[in-house]
């Protein structure tokens, strides 16, 4: 039994050594001799022998393994986990864009589980369920003596069925949430254009999965046909994904420049990613916006775009997760999830624990009117004023909106109604205006030569 064990471990000890996840405590690390590391193993061996022979129950060996291989891996960061059979292939289903649950990403924070941001359209999405919640129990049972992988597990089931999750939000008490399980059918990219005129490009991306390369090129080419003025990329509450899928997003706003650059446990082995020619939107305004949902792939996004100058952040400061995980597969159905490199934007800063900082700091925020659009005092008050000869389709718009605003109820507002009610919306749509209009070609007094 020794032997075993020690075999399944020494072919997983290489992969955890040569990972840099990053380090909780600024101590330098000490290493183990070979003989020091041989004799640890036969310590933990020696746990699994005792412990088996005598827990007062009847021991599960195969859950006993997997705990120690768990713990071994969240040992180095919060993003490394041991995936057993079943976890690594929901795991693959996920990124291919379907998957069971409820449409939340999580992450671990300091024994808590945190919420790193839902999904667009899911049931935590329209449940309320906001980035920074923390989910203590999940169908009343307390989630602080489980991985994260086993919380998760506990929070999938089969569609349709129900889950009551206890979430906290800074500064509120406790409450119980009950959804619904469904089949989580992930489109990564929507688009649209907004703004009284339609003239701008509005490209959501809520994450960065196997579908998003293609979906992007896709969006803009639409968008670029309806001769959009300028884009506004939401990133807002994207908890990332692929790093490939980051690096095509920006590069498809880029026309040359560094996107992103990966650094692995050697400091000199540095991977550099550059944008090829072609800026896909010919070079019109960009406004990212960002919040504190955005993490990782959103960030790298963000970073090659602010950068490279290309596009103006605005929002508020980002999550701040700025490490690459890859799947290795251990050969049986089962793998770990590890933290291979640290990501560094263009200009070499690392954003781990510490997020992009917008351009322009723009907090969600509820709009107060305090002036009314048409004052009592203008010249159309004066007596015998001239007329307006477009007055009358003008009154019959206005008629016809707050005819359609009438029929509509509070709780079905519309997409026009709702983008109104997002402040960083209509702040970013306002700069892309203001780019617009500066970068636009000046008029010119010379007349044509006449022939």
């Amino acid at each position: 039994m020794f032997k075993k064990l020690f075999v399944i471990l020494a072919l997983c000890t290489p992969v955890m050594v040569m990972a840099d996840g990053p380090k909780k405590k600024e101590e330098p690390v000490v290493h183990l001799t070979d003989e020091q590391i041989y004799q640890e193993l036969k310590k933990l061996a020696m746990v699994f022998e005792v412990a088996r022979e005598n827990f007062v129950e009847e021991a599960d060996e195969k859950k006993m393994l997997e705990g120690a291989l768990s713990g071994m891996l969240g040992a180095l960061d919060p993003h490394s986990s041991y995936l057993s059979a079943d976890e690594f292939k929901e795991f693959s289903e996920k990124n291919q864009g379907e998957f069971g649950g409820l449409g939340i990403q999580v992450t671990s924070d300091r024994g808590a589980v945190r919420v790193i941001a839902p999904i667009d359209d899911t049931p935590a999405a329209r449940a309320g369920i906001k980035a920074g919640d923390y989910i203590t129990h999940v169908d009343g049972a307390q989630v602080f003596d489980l991985t994260l992988n086993q919380v998760v597990k506990k929070m999938k089931g089969r569609p349709g069925t129900k889950v009551k999750l206890t979430v906290i939000t800074e500064g509120s008490e406790p409450r119980d949430i009950t959804l619904k399980r469904a089949i989580i059918k992930v489109k990564s990219v929507k688009h649209d254009v907004k703004g009284d005129d339609d003239k701008i490009g509005y490209i959501r991306i809520s994450e960065f999965g196997a579908t998003t390369s293609k979906e992007i090129k896709e969006a803009i080419s639409a968008l670029e046909k309806k001769k959009v003025m300028g884009y506004v990329l939401d990133v807002r509450n994207n908890p990332g994904g692929y790093l490939t899928a980051a690096i095509d997003v920006s590069d498809a706003f880029l026309d040359s420049g560094e996107i992103v650059s990966t650094r692995g446990k050697d400091k000199n082995d540095i991977d550099r990613v550059f944008a090829k020619p072609g800026d896909l939107t010919n070079g019109k305004p960009v406004v990212v916006l960002i919040n504190h949902g955005s993490a990782s792939a959103s960030e790298i996004v963000a970073g090659a775009l602010q950068d490279n100058g290309r596009a103006i952040i605005m929002g508020s400061q980002s999550f701040g997760k700025g490490s690459v995980q890859q799947q290795k597969p251990l050969g049986d159905g089962t793998a770990i999830h590890i933290t291979i490199a640290r990501y560094y934007t263009p200009s070499g800063r690392s954003i781990q624990n510490e997020g992009i900082t917008p351009d322009v700091e723009v907090l969600q925020s509820k709009i107060e009117v305090l002036e009314k659009k048409h004052s009592t005092y203008s010249e159309a008050s004066f007596k015998n004023s001239l007329k307006n000869d477009k007055a009358k389709k003008k009154d019959k718009d206005a008629t016809d909106k707050k005819k359609k605003n009438d029929e509509t109820s509070d709780n079905e507002l519309t997409d026009a109604e709702k983008d109104e009610l997002d402040y960083q919306l209509q702040r970013g749509m306002d700069m892309v205006r203001a780019m617009a209009k500066i970068t636009a070609p000046k008029p010119t007094d010379e007349k044509p030569d006449e022939k």
